[in-house]
């Protein structure tokens, strides 16, 4: 209780708790970021054979979940001690490589690590000591998770996504960040805003322009933030997503014709409303002259 009572009382004590808690959950998103798609390829998988009447046990001889096996350097297969999995400092430490054959470890295990701390302390920051703390920290490390998954593989998984979904709706009941009437007509409008998107452009061009995860996401961030935030979220994640197509293009770093995922753009667009969505409209208001 008394760890409680100094989290309430001492905001710097909350913010280098949940930024050093945030450190933590980054290292488990790593891991989640990089099992969780192995694991839904390998449960297709798996499916196709029984489907096609196969043997699949013998195709997956090795337990893969979250836990197991043993994290392992890619290359040499030597285990990853505990003291080698410290966020940040065992990388610094290591000088960015394996402690065994030297071979360099990508940057990006600290830099999520970093970035889910730094933006667990706006969170913690920007709500205080509170319920609505815990649920934005929960979201937020949500749509990290997502970010990642989405952009290394134009996946959004179910396993993520309808959780969410219903965790928002869920927090609903208590009014914690929404009621419940913002909250469902939110998720159903975030559904059928890019649902009906998706199908005129199919119509039009013949070709699908985003995926289904998609709706999903935009569901859940209406389900969390309300029906209210979701023409800034649509709006946020075009216009960072045409620049950042366009850019690409013009640097050559993405073929034309290349599809570009959807994804990252709505979890940055919804985590800058989780924040500042109230500010923006305010802004919006008074920029246009409405009020």
């Amino acid at each position: 209780m008394a760890l409680f009572e100094l989290l309430q009382d001492s905001p710097s004590f909350l913010l280098l708790t949940v930024g050093l808690v945030g450190l933590m959950v980054g290292s488990f998103l790593n891991v989640v970021i990089y099992r969780l798609p192995v694991m839904m390829e390998k449960s297709w998988r798996q499916e196709c054979l029984e489907y096609l009447g196969q043997d699949s046990k013998s195709e997956e001889p090795e337990e893969f979940t979250l836990s197991l096996p043993r994290s392992s350097c890619p290359k040499c297969k030597s285990p990853i001690t505990a003291l080698q999995n410290i966020p940040v400092l065992s990388y610094l430490f290591l000088g960015g490589k394996c402690a065994n054959c030297k071979t360099a470890i990508s940057a990006r295990y600290p830099i999520i690590e970093i970035t889910t701390a730094l933006l667990s302390i706006v969170v913690a920051n920007h709500f205080g000591y509170s319920l609505e703390m815990v649920a934005a920290l929960f979201l937020t490390w949500s749509l990290i998770c997502l970010t990642m998954i989405d952009y290394d593989t134009q996946l959004l998984p179910d396993s993520i996504t309808l959780p969410l979904l219903w965790g928002g709706l869920f927090l609903s009941l208590s009014s914690l960040l929404v009621d419940s009437h913002t909250s469902i007509i939110g998720a159903i409008a975030g559904y059928l805003s890019l649902w009906s998107v998706y199908h005129l452009f199919r119509l039009v061009t013949g070709k699908e322009g985003m995926g289904y995860g998609d709706f999903k996401l935009l569901a859940a961030l209406g389900a969390w933030l309300g029906w209210q935030m979701l023409p800034i979220i649509i709006i946020l994640s075009s216009l960072v997503g045409a620049v950042v197509g366009s850019l690409l293009l013009i640097t050559q770093r993405q073929k034309r014709g290349t599809p570009i995922p959807f994804g990252p753009f709505l979890a940055a667009a919804g985590w800058l409303t989780l924040i500042w969505g109230d500010e923006i409209i305010k802004q919006y208001f008074i920029f246009s002259g409405l009020s």
